[in-house]
């Protein structure tokens, strides 16, 4: 099969990421896709740790093996929707793709990414998440229920879409119907696939074979942020959207579902155990849960979207 190889701009933002830098590095610079057919464009959004310094020495590294990696600055606002905005202006590529710094793709990422848009009318690629492995309880909980998959946002009962660890857009598409929303703080990978769609008439293709890796979160307190955010992602897209917010979280219902839990779950799951037909987090499933909703239903409680927020940027040209 001929593959279909157009030139692509992968561009990530980054924001004190000296921890998964080198990993992030290792894996771009692994890439199949023809060196002259792809430029890696790193922004840095004002991180306050060895970030610089690592994004330098990726480009040194990538220069001296035939690769362009450029290094890009976005200090204005604080988002990552404005940093892969700064990226895209400054991108040359038919193709934009999006990962993050904390994302580890295979090397036949890129190349399954692209793969889609031979179909002309094909303006979003949306890649698979898969886990790390971990070594935390939370981390295998996460991996044991997928919690990243992009099959569960593709599923959205009001419009697929994906999540920006891995993702791919056609540049023209976007030239149409704006960028991300610089001011966003959460929510903006769902926003721009959905006007991608509904407002740009352009289809999307699940592009199940290109994978990356990502960490999951390994304490209570990052799981909370984690699904904090996706409360106030919830809030933000009813607010612009009119999708249906969460059903929250209330004390009755989390006092049955923790009776259940006790009473019927865990002897359950304890003689499947005994059985070889459950794994011990799997005793853990409903309180991880029920903490994560309740997280949820706090965020989206307290989510306010600023009129800043509302604002799409349109494509500039680059002087």
């Amino acid at each position: 099969m001929t593959l279909f190889l157009p030139t692509v701009s992968v561009i990530i933002p980054i924001y004190n990421g000296e921890l998964d830098l080198p990993g992030l590095a290792d894996c771009l610079l692994q890439q199949i896709y023809p060196a002259e057919r792809v430029e890696y464009l790193l922004v840095d959004n004002g991180s306050r740790d060895r970030t610089p310094q690592l994004i330098a020495d990726a480009v040194a590294r990538a220069s001296a093996q035939g690769l362009t990696f450029r290094y890009l600055n976005e200090t204005d606002i604080q988002s990552a929707y404005a940093a892969r905005n700064t990226g895209i202006r400054q991108a040359t590529g038919e193709i934009l793709a999006f990962t993050d710094a904390d994302c580890y793709p295979q090397p036949d990422w890129l190349v399954n990414l692209v793969q889609g848009f031979k179909a002309p009318e094909v303006g979003l690629t949306v890649g698979e998440v898969a886990a790390l492995p971990g070594q935390s309880w939370l981390e295998k909980y996460a991996e044991r229920q997928q919690l990243m998959s992009q099959k569960d946002t593709l599923a959205h009962p009001f419009c697929p879409y994906g999540q920006t660890a891995n993702i791919a857009i056609r540049a023209a598409a976007l030239a149409e119907i704006g960028l991300f929303r610089p001011h966003l703080t959460t929510g903006g990978d769902a926003d721009l696939c959905w006007r991608l769609q509904r407002e740009g008439g352009w289809q999307l293709y699940f592009a199940e074979d290109a994978v990356i890796r990502h960490r999951h979160r390994a304490t209570l307190k990052a799981l909370y942020s984690q699904w904090y955010r996706y409360g106030r992602s919830n809030r933000y897209l009813h607010e612009l959207h009119g999708t249906e917010l969460a059903r929250p979280l209330r004390q009755p219902e989390l006092k049955k579902q923790l009776a259940r839990w006790l009473l019927k779950e865990i002897p359950l799951t304890s003689w499947q155990l005994l059985r070889g037909k459950a794994r011990p987090i799997d005793l853990l499933r409903t309180p991880i849960g029920l903490y994560c909703a309740r997280a949820r239903t706090q965020g989206q409680q307290a989510a306010q979207l600023s009129e800043a927020a509302r604002l799409i940027v349109q494509q500039e040209p680059v002087e």
